[in-house]
């Protein structure tokens, strides 16, 4: 506990025992409004003070009332007014009547203030109509009862009332000065109650302070933003989980307009804080107390977006990355390092509470995106979050426990850091198993293949790596041609990525089949390949994410859910099957009689890699069951299980487990979503040449206003689509654009020599152009286009 936390609870244990808690019927003799109380001289009341903090002894709750019914109106005088210790919507318009009579608005000033700045009569403040809703606090004996009993989400507070509270209060300034202050002088000792005296697991009507103080919706406006919404941040995140997830249910069946306010709020609070401060290496924002606080109380209405949102707890595949159980000690633990290196993604305390996942979510009421604040995104050093994230959670906080305010390419930052760190890792265990065994040591995955056998020779040998040391898999990926020179600096591997896709995508092979509406791959569920060439697939995948390489894949988005831990179901179709998808929407559409006029049953046909039918009952003798109106959803729905599931069952499982024997101890799937990882595999698909153009550098003698370049630039505009993609993979070894868009690329364009009639050449390791200083725009067109057109092989000159 810090000095001034000590000296807040010092202070109200003297107060306590000076000048009591204000019920005459108070229980506590530690407190001086009990009748068992000894008196003490100030003096001793410091000292018995300082004694009883240490020993957290029981504090009582501000008396906000005794057992008196709310004031009726005919009894509200303003000599009465003193005697409000609670608030009721009654009660403030009557007030605000008088107020407003009388042209002041002191009196209604002192009762805001009073009530919003004293916990316990905030708690009683608001309450449904219901039985015994203005009695004191229940006993400790009720409590427990109370904890137990009391709905996830429900609360105490009648939110419609709280909210006409707020816009009655809305163009009265003096009012909204006495909110603030009051919040100001109330936030602090909400802080101290829930750290240091469990205040919610005694009282769970506590939560109440955060439901009527969230409804304010001026939180956002600058008299909050510099001090008071701070601290309100820092009080809610001292909440226990239960108590978010009691928030995040109660927020979630607010309609949408309530819960993106309260997300803006928390945003905006963000952004100004991280504008308003210099961040450095040495000054971290992960250290900004007001920052963290905000992206806490972020998470609960994230995960309210995701609950109150289409969500699919079901539908989960078997957890095929399951770690194994072995007692023996592993190197990493010997050496000490085993936080660093420890395996499985974590598991957010509060989604573990709420029992949902973003996975889950179908649809948010809030978008996704709109939780990524990019200001912050912008001061984060991913480097030492990383090393918080791995080693330092217990004292450290990184905002990768927060994702979904990251971007994409923050997160990939992270993850490559991650991988970074593991290939390290494979190298020094390598090099101490060489000494042991007094072998030559091979700290890279090293593959050498053939062009014209490139898919058999680097199957045969990640085959052989995956059966006899798959821990080499986590090694460097280090590429070489047989018959060429090129040592492999990263551009190497992207080429052999991309010869060994169009291998196995080929459709005569027959691994996957190919929608010529959609332009999308499936897996062959009649594959005459062995479940050995599936999990070489997914080796491949995952190498690339790994080796932060992009690769040029077209699958559905089911794809990347179903490696994330879902099943395909029905609503998937869409995009995998959208022909099938529109004929399901038709069925279920349908007002007519369905089993008379579509004559379906549970019995379905389709054709195998022949093109011979093959049949296959949905259910068990599905040949006599007719599909009808009222069975039609099952009929879909299992439908759509065998397409997406079951008929691929054996081919996907293979491909999984190939993808996570790479990928199984990264944190990907607890950092990203399925359209992060697509984008992770394929990266953009947008091609900003505008933004590729602004970022590029240039040497040997060129700059930005050297007549070659501008026409250069000025050919690479006028390119068409295509042309463009093949510049792209000349340059830099694949057609698309890397996580965040071109802007991320950095490529370098060197001057080459005088003009001449060769070609201009390019090292795809490191995204750089050699171009000659050719004589005219047409020139450097014609050679430029014939050098992206036929380039293939390392030194093509």
């Amino acid at each position: 506990m810090n000095r001034t936390t000590a000296k807040h609870l010092i202070e109200r244990y003297f107060r306590q025992l000076t000048e009591g808690c204000g019920n005459g019927d108070c229980k506590n003799q530690l407190c001086a409004s009990c009748q068992d109380f000894q008196p003490l001289d100030k003096n001793s009341a410091a000292v018995r003070a300082l004694e009883l903090c240490k020993v957290k002894a029981k504090l009582c709750e501000p008396h906000a009332h005794g057992t008196e019914p709310d004031p009726q109106p005919a009894d509200l005088t303003k000599e009465d007014f003193s005697d409000i210790h609670y608030l009721t919507e009654n009660t403030v318009f009557i007030i605000l009547s008088i107020c407003e009579d009388e042209g002041n608005y002191s009196a209604l000033i002192r009762v805001i203030g009073r009530v919003f700045s004293n916990a316990g009569a905030l708690i009683k403040s608001f309450r449904k109509d219901e039985p015994n809703a203005a009695e004191a606090l229940p006993t400790d004996g009720d409590r427990q009862e109370s904890l137990s009993s009391a709905d996830a989400c429900e609360v105490t507070v009648d939110i419609d009332s709280v909210r006409r509270f707020y816009d009655r209060l809305q163009t009265n300034e003096q009012a909204e000065s006495a909110l603030v202050n009051a919040l100001v002088y109330l936030t602090p000792n909400v802080e101290l109650d829930l750290e240091y005296l469990d205040a919610y697991e005694t009282n769970p009507d506590y939560l109440n302070i955060f439901v009527i103080l969230m409804e304010n919706s001026n939180l956002h406006s600058p008299e909050y933003l510099e001090l008071a919404l701070p601290q309100l941040c820092k009080a809610m995140s001292k909440l226990p989980v239960g108590a978010l997830a009691r928030l995040s249910k109660l927020w979630s069946k607010y309609d949408l307009p309530y819960v993106r306010r309260m997300m803006e709020t928390f945003q905006q609070l963000i952004t100004f804080t991280v504008v308003s401060q210099e961040y450095n290496t040495e000054n971290l924002v992960n250290d900004d107390e007001t920052v963290v606080a905000a992206c806490k109380c972020l998470k609960v209405v994230f995960y309210a977006s995701l609950v109150g949102g289409d969500v699919d707890v079901e539908h989960n595949e078997d957890d095929d990355g399951g770690e194994s159980d072995s007692d023996e000690l592993t190197l990493h633990e010997l050496l000490g390092e085993e936080r660093l290196y420890k395996k499985g993604p974590q598991v957010d305390p509060l989604e573990k509470e709420l029992g949902v996942r973003p996975i889950d979510s179908r649809k948010p009421l809030i978008p996704f995106e709109d939780f990524v604040n990019e200001s912050l995104n912008d001061v984060v050093e991913m480097d030492k979050d990383f090393s918080f994230f791995k080693v330092d959670a217990e004292t450290k906080f990184s905002f990768q426990t927060c994702p979904f305010v990251l971007n994409v390419v923050t997160k990939n930052q992270g993850l490559y850091y991650d991988n970074r760190i593991r290939m390290y890792s494979e190298r020094r265990l390598t090099a101490l198993y060489s000494m042991a065994q007094g072998q030559e040591p091979n700290p890279y995955l090293k593959l050498k293949v053939r062009r014209d056998h490139i898919m058999d020779d680097a199957l045969i040998r990640l085959e052989m790596i995956s059966m006899e040391n798959p821990s080499d898999l986590k090694k460097q990926l280090f590429v070489e041609f047989e018959g060429e020179q090129g040592v492999d600096e990263g551009g190497l591997s992207k080429e052999f990525f991309q010869l060994v896709l169009e291998e196995i995508f080929n459709p005569d092979i027959g691994m996957f089949t190919h929608d010529d509406d959609t332009q999308l791959f499936w897996f062959n569920s009649s594959s005459l390949e062995n479940e050995a060439q599936y999990t070489l697939v997914g080796i491949v995948l995952g190498l690339a994410i790994y080796n932060n390489c992009i690769l040029d894949v077209h699958f559905p988005m089911v794809v990347y859910r179903k490696l994330m831990g879902k099943k395909g179901t029905y609503l998937d179709l869409s995009d995998s099957h959208p022909v099938l998808y529109r004929s399901f929407r038709e069925l279920l559409d349908y007002g007519g009689n369905v089993q008379e006029d579509m004559a379906l049953t549970f019995q379905i046909s389709h054709t195998d890699l022949f093109g011979s039918p093959v049949l296959y009952d949905l259910k068990e003798e599905g040949d006599h069951i007719p599909v009808s109106k009222e069975n039609r959803h099952e009929f879909v729905q299992l439908y759509a299980d065998y397409i997406l599931n079951k008929s691929v069952e054996t081919q996907f499982r293979a491909f999984k487990k190939g993808f996570l024997m790479v990928t199984s101890e990264s944190p990907m799937k607890y950092l990203f979503r399925p359209e992060e990882v697509e984008m992770l595999i394929c990266g953009s698909r947008k091609l900003d040449f505008q933004a590729l153009e602004k970022t590029t550098d240039y040497d040997g003698g060129y700059d930005k206003d050297s007549r070659v370049i501008k026409d250069f630039w000025e050919t690479i505009h006028s390119f068409e689509e295509e042309q463009k993609k093949m510049f792209l993979q000349f340059t830099t070894g694949t057609h698309r654009a890397p996580v965040g868009g071109l802007g991320k690329l950095k490529m370098i364009i060197a001057k080459n020599g005088s003009d001449t009639d060769r070609l201009p050449t390019s090292h795809t390791c490191f995204n750089a152009l050699l171009l000659p200083e050719y004589s005219s725009k047409e020139k450097l067109r014609e050679r430029l286009l014939k050098a992206i057109t036929y380039a293939k092989g390392f030194g093509m000159l």
